[in-house]
């Protein structure tokens, strides 16, 4: 990714700035259809990626900021059609907007490739809910094309308008289908700041200066943003310019960074500040605490399990979060006994400085959106994630109890691995937040089954989590209906061990708990597990792995993979076999692992009880070394690897009936 410094839109940024503003005006084609040519009309094949199922003609938003009680966003889109799955497609589009967020002047129409026009009426707009989640909610204009077929031009116009809203945003230039020309028209708002641009992945586009107040960034032939699997996060690969207000843009990004910690660390004296009720508390809770590990322990799991989090907790009133709201210290916190998760956060610094540790507010990059890189001087973008850095005997301990699943010694997924700043008055104090190590993040597959003749498994089983596996599961599971849960665990065991798998009982166990492993507990019954041939039955051992593929399947990759972080899983079942069959062919998959030790395969395998019993072990790890980031160009390498660890997992077993009444075809 290149990260340049952000350029002017404007020749005076700093002190005073005085902008000339206009009057919003566009031209008469932008208020009406603009024509459409011939060679549009009879297009056939797409011009940016051959082959494209559709393509954008031009795709043009007007951000108009010039007004300070509203921003303002038109947007044009034209696209062509080119395959009946483009159709398909296309035949709805969904306008969607959230709350505070106006669609106005919304118009659409079909061409077709005889030139007849169809308008969209506006009945044929519907407006409905897209999103619901955590009190969150997303709505959209949804638009059905009329007489739409292959070779059509769709398009669509709309303004977008944000009450009180102001241009510091995304401008995104790639988008699901490759676009011939994308432009952003911005007009800042004339005041006392003026405007500075962040570019991500667009080459050489600059904004150069246009009419009526207006600067335009131009891109053209942008291919289409397609997913991979394992990759890195959107923002540091799609192609995007971030638009934002500076009242003074620093020449030294370091200066910049040391005037945020100064003022972090200035903000954080009263609210880290313990009274005289928050010492009492850690004086009582540390009674008896030997080791200084021991201290920040109790004041985790303390300031975790004591205080309601109202930002993860269940059955929370509008009165208990009006409460919160009127919290103005940790004192508060800790006399309510509840607080959002910021809070939770603030007693816990509180509390360490009131045991006698130097305690900070800490800031950091979120690796599921964009890298921190601190040559780009723009916090709101940068530093996202907060904590409290903890200095223990002469290095620095991060600790942010707010994230509630996450347990004692580790840091979100999101924030490891990232470099954090240290809020300090007078020095510039930067701290890698360390990576949880794979086998912290587990995920642990046990169980006791029978074989039986006709190939028919049953058994109980139990999948337990932990560290960023709980987590991602706690997250996922919390919100959901006992139903809801159910449907997941039931997609779990019949993606991994068949489609055929019966659930007889199942529980759920720790979805809420702060601490404890998330874990299901299951029996099941699967028809047609093994699959017999006269009187051999073949059977996979790894249970859980019965149906796995491999990890990646394309044969050549753009973007570089990623992994979130070091992992590590383990499987342990025991399997009667049926009464007669012995173990006619009992190879042991080799270990696996690369010279590196990134990535690590054992599997072991015995009989036991006159061979009446097979035993299964699996052990296998991945990030070992803190190796997460693997170029495009090493992809061949990373495929070939998972597939030698998938075929490990599907290895097979065959059992030979030697029973007097087995069948004579072998």
């Amino acid at each position: 990714m290149t990260h340049r410094s952000p350029e002017r839109l404007f020749c005076h940024l700093f002190a005073i700035v005085c902008f000339v503003v206009f009057p919003v005006t566009f031209a008469a084609q932008d208020k009406d259809w603009r024509p459409i040519a011939p060679q549009e009309l009879s297009a056939s094949t797409a011009v940016v990626e051959q082959g494209a199922d559709a393509e954008a003609l031009f795709w043009e938003v007007r951000v108009d900021d010039s007004q300070a009680d509203q921003l303002s966003l038109r947007h044009y889109v034209r696209i062509k059609i080119f395959t009946e799955r483009g159709r398909e497609d296309f035949a709805r589009h969904d306008v969607a907007f959230t709350k505070g967020t106006k669609i106005r002047d919304l118009e659409a129409r079909v061409t077709t490739p005889s030139g007849a026009v169809s308008y969209v009426k506006k009945e044929d707009v519907l407006e409905r809910d897209v999103l619901k989640v955590s009190g969150f909610k997303v709505r959209a204009k949804t638009v059905a094309f009329p007489s739409l077929e292959v070779g059509s031009i769709i398009e669509y116009k709309y303004r977008e308008v944000i009450e009180d809203g102001s241009a510091n945003m995304r401008l995104v230039f790639q988008r699901e289908i490759p676009i011939r020309n994308i432009s952003y028209f911005v007009k800042p708002f004339s005041g006392t700041m003026g405007m500075a641009y962040q570019p991500f992945n667009v080459g050489n586009t600059k904004f150069e200066k246009e009419k009526d107040g207006f600067f335009r960034a131009t891109m053209l032939n942008v291919p289409a943003f397609r997913e991979e699997p394992s990759m890195l996060p959107e923002d540091e690969v799609k192609s995007w310019i971030y638009i934002y207000y500076v009242r003074e843009y620093p020449k030294n990004p370091d200066d910049y960074w040391k005037t945020i910690s100064k003022n972090a660390f200035e903000a954080a004296k009263s609210s880290f500040k313990p009274s005289a009720e928050v010492k009492q508390a850690t004086d009582t809770l540390l009674a008896g605490a030997a080791t200084d590990d021991e201290k920040l322990r109790r004041i985790y799991q303390f300031t975790k399990t004591e205080i309601k989090n109202t930002t993860y907790a269940e059955n929370v009133t509008e009165e208990d979060r009006k409460k919160v709201r009127s919290a103005k210290s940790a004192s508060d916190t800790l006399k309510l006994k509840m607080a959002s998760a910021g809070d939770v956060d603030q007693l816990f610094g509180a509390m360490a400085r009131a045991a006698g540790f130097d305690a900070r507010i800490a800031f950091s990059g979120s690796r599921n959106e964009l890298f921190f890189d601190r040559k780009t001087p723009i916090v709101r973008l940068m530093l996202n994630s907060s904590s409290v850095a903890v200095k223990v005997g002469e290095d620095w301990r991060f600790f942010s109890p707010a994230s509630y699943f996450v347990p004692y010694g580790m840091m979100s997924w999101i924030e490891e691995d990232q470099l954090a700043l240290i809020s300090d008055p007078k020095e510039l104090i930067w701290k890698q937040i360390p990576l949880s190590a794979a086998d912290r993040s587990m995920e642990k597959r046990t169980g006791k089954f029978t074989l039986q003749p006709d190939g028919t498994l049953v058994g109980e089983g139990r999948i337990e989590y932990t560290g960023h596996r709980a987590f991602a599961q706690k997250m996922s599971s919390r919100e959901d209906s006992p139903a809801e849960r159910e449907t997941t665990l039931k997609n779990i065991l019949r993606s991994t061990i068949l489609g055929t798998t019966e659930i007889e009982s199942f529980t759920i166990e720790n979805v809420n708990d702060p601490e404890k492993p998330f874990v299901y507990t299951f029996k099941v019954k699967v028809p047609g597990y093994a699959s017999r041939t006269g009187r051999r039955l073949f059977f996979q051992p790894n249970i859980l792995k019965r149906s796995a593929q491999p990890r990646f399947t394309a044969n050549a990759r753009k973007y570089d993979v990623y992994i979130s972080y070091p992992y590590s899983e383990v499987d342990e079942f025991t399997i009667d076999l049926p009464a007669g069959f012995s173990l006619e062919a009992g190879e042991v998959p080799a270990p696996i692992k690369d010279p590196q030790g990134i990535g690590s395969h054992e599997t072991n395998i015995t009989v036991e009880n006159q061979g009446r019993l097979l035993r299964y072990k699996r052990n296998f790890s991945f990030g070992n070394g803190g190796f997460l980031r693997f170029p495009a160009q090493s992809y061949s390498a990373v495929k070939n690897l998972f597939e030698l660890f998938n075929r490990a997992d599907v290895h097979q077993l065959t059992l030979r009936d030697g029973s007097a009444g087995g069948t004579n075809n072998e």
